[in-house]
């Protein structure tokens, strides 16, 4: 799943409109948190997250784990799911109602009417308009800190990883560092291209879409962090 937190504009060409026709999540009779859902860029489903509720409740690390393997299956039952997470069946089912609560995730008809598997209703997710209110700031901070300690969790587990796979994988992961001196338009421009170049990929494989992913292909996790190692913003900014 490609999560956003920049502030490039998506692409505004192409734009399809959501599919009205989806089946709705099962929460139980509680209606799911639908604000901020985008139309579709590119095969991509894009959604904005500018409620703080639902940024916090994404907050999680299991939620987060939840989604990643959705995702990567396509869809995956409750059962299924926590076999691959090694939790018991009802933790995995609540930490899913609750995704799915705030529009998350929603649920498929099974293949014999039995257990339901779950899908993504997004592929793609921004809360780039969040900073707008304290609340929303607020929230984006906590939810950048648990994506921050995944990111170093990840790191560490390829690291013990890394030496079994070829030398062209090797190569190209891990980490890298710069320091560059750059005005806000300089940055603005970089980030921009950054930006666009994953989100070439991003639209042309969407997550789950398992028929796009070419021969060899494999997950690849890319985390873009930016900071500023100044207390204060330069004069005039």
């Amino acid at each position: 799943m490609s999560l956003e937190s920049g502030p490039a504009e998506r692409p505004e060409s192409g734009e399809q409109q959501p599919d009205t026709g989806r089946q709705q999540p099962d929460t139980g009779g509680q209606q799911p948190d639908t604000g901020g859902q985008q139309p579709d860029t590119g095969r991509q489903r894009f959604r904005l997250l500018d409620d703080p509720v639902a940024i916090r409740a994404l907050a999680h690390p299991l939620r987060l784990d939840l989604l990643s393997i959705t995702g990567h299956s396509g869809q995956i039952t409750t059962a299924d799911a926590a076999r691959e997470l090694g939790i018991s069946h009802g933790l995995a089912s609540h930490h899913l109602r609750q995704l799915a609560k705030y529009g998350f995730v929603r649920q498929s008809a099974g293949k014999d009417n039995r257990e339901r598997p779950w899908r993504l209703t997004a592929t793609s997710m921004s809360w780039r308009d969040s900073a707008g209110t304290t609340e929303g700031a607020a929230a984006a901070a906590v939810f950048e800190e648990v994506l921050a300690e995944r990111a170093v969790a990840n790191l560490r587990s390829w690291l013990l990883r890394r030496p079994d796979w070829p030398a062209g994988w090797r190569q190209h992961t891990g980490v890298s560092q710069s320091t560059v001196y750059l005005t806000l338009p300089e940055l603005t421009e970089l980030e921009t291209a950054i930006d666009a170049m994953i989100t070439r990929y991003v639209d042309e494989r969407p997550l789950d879409d398992v028929a796009s992913r070419p021969q060899g292909s494999v997950p690849v996790d890319i985390y873009h962090i930016v900071t500023v190692p100044l207390d204060q913003p330069p004069e005039g900014s």
